[in-house]
């Protein structure tokens, strides 16, 4: 059997504040909270994920909370763009407004690859965008309801990212050959001088299932910090497909993180030859493993390995606010 992701599973980023990109995302962007967590590898530190109101794979975006992150210096080996799907372009228009409404930096619209689209930037000033998208290929999630934006015109899932390289032929052939993925087009770079976009995709396809290789000779490496993206992760299917990517790894010899439990998911990470860090992250058990689906987030959840710690992890946490505004 021929081992296939899924798709995008979720995107990792660094804030420097993390109320404000709690308030972000859920009144303005208008997602769900789904869980208020640590980061596993440093418990001092928050980790909030948001995403659609069950908090289905594929429409999550995550965040790592790091005070003391300086700015990001934009360059090639870097996750540049995170994509939002919306389901039409009359949301489009819904979204421009809003963002005028709440003074959010964004561009036109614009087309990239046949869709509408529009970039835009919140406070740590990292890069989004929005993007239509027909759902004739993965189905979309399930809107959350918030005050101010109607449900057909809400976000229901991530849509792509974006990786800026300056030799992209190591990273095309990890996506192609060991992957799966299949390129499916080009569009022109919104640089000048500089080469087409290529366009990847793996699961039912669509926005939910692509990665776009930007090619960059102009731009140095970049030096992360907030608004930055730690990590892409790919969905896996299943546990028993879970093992099986485990052991494609292990039998061409390429160094991954091993298997990693993290409670909600379970994952392998990877980086590859541009230093872009993928992760491999299961669809099961999903975010109601330990709180039920009404009360999401509602308070701090920690795996249950990490629970016998609980005292002394909320003894090192800065106190959180995440009131709604």
């Amino acid at each position: 059997m021929t081992l296939k992701l899924g798709g995008i599973h979720h995107v990792s980023s660094i804030t420097s504040h993390i109320e404000r990109n709690h308030d972000f995302f859920t009144r303005i962007l208008g997602m769900r909270l789904v869980k208020k967590t640590v980061n596993q590898d440093n418990t001092s530190s928050y980790h909030l994920f948001y995403a659609d109101a069950v908090g289905s794979p594929g429409t999550d975006m995550t965040y790592f909370d790091i005070p003391i992150a300086g700015r990001t210096y934009e360059g090639v080996s870097s996750i540049n763009n995170t994509a939002f799907r919306i389901t039409s372009n009359e949301a489009l228009d819904f979204w421009v407004k809003r963002f005028d409404e709440f003074g959010v930096q964004h561009g036109p619209i614009e087309e990239r690859f046949g869709r509408k689209t529009v970039q835009f930037r919140d406070e740590d000033l990292a890069r989004f965008i929005l993007v239509v998208d027909d759902g004739t290929t993965t189905p979309y999630g399930v809107p959350w309801e918030v005050e101010g934006i109607p449900l057909e015109y809400a976000i229901v899932g991530l849509g792509g990212v974006t990786l800026t390289l300056r030799d992209a032929e190591k990273t095309e052939k990890i996506l192609t050959d060991f992957f799966g993925f299949e390129k499916v087009g080009t569009y022109p770079s919104l640089v000048e001088n500089q080469p087409d976009i290529v366009v990847y995709s793996t699961g039912l396809g669509g926005p939910a299932g692509e990665i776009h290789i930007e090619q960059r000779s102009d731009l140095p490496i970049e030096r992360p910090g907030r608004g930055s993206v730690h990590h892409v992760a790919l969905r896996i299917n299943n546990f028993e497909e879970y093992d099986q990517w485990m052991e494609k790894f292990d039998k061409l010899g390429y160094a991954t993180s091993g298997k990693v439990d993290r409670f909600y998911f379970r994952s392998i990470y990877y980086r590859d030859p541009n230093g872009i860090l993928f992760e491999l992250a299961t669809d099961q058990p999903g975010f109601d493993v330990d709180e039920p689906m009404e009360a999401l987030g509602a308070g701090l959840a920690l795996p249950s390995f990490l629970e016998s710690k609980r005292a002394e992890i909320e003894a090192k946490l800065h106190p959180l606010s995440l009131d709604e505004k």
